[in-house]
């Protein structure tokens, strides 16, 4: 009887702690934005336009019309290095015409 009432209680346990994470990614997905221009070649989240159609397809670092999830509030502030011709690099909430796939 002492096993069964063990199991019970390691079982509740482990439902509460899946039922808290569950809860927990929820929350941390409510508070992400995509952010375009920012993810690295291979890195991007998901489809944006042509030359992406899906998570990992863009082509070049930067690419314009590919987006990854960042925290909110982060997309326009984040530091990106320059273009290759000088021409400085933000992040955006809408897809942008930069550093496009070939």
């Amino acid at each position: 009887m002492t096993l069964m009432k063990s199991t019970l209680g390691l079982g509740a346990s482990l439902a509460c702690a899946l039922t808290l994470a569950a809860a927990t990614t929820a929350s941390a997905e409510g508070e992400m934005e995509k952010c375009y221009g920012v993810a690295l070649a291979g890195q991007n989240d998901c489809a944006a336009g042509p030359g992406t159609t899906c998570a990992g397809t863009s082509k070049v670092d930067y690419q314009g019309n590919a987006w990854k999830l960042v925290p909110a509030g982060t997309c326009a502030t984040m530091e990106l290095p320059a273009a290759s011709d000088g021409m400085a690099r933000a992040g955006s909430l809408e897809p942008l015409m930069r550093d496009m796939a070939s």
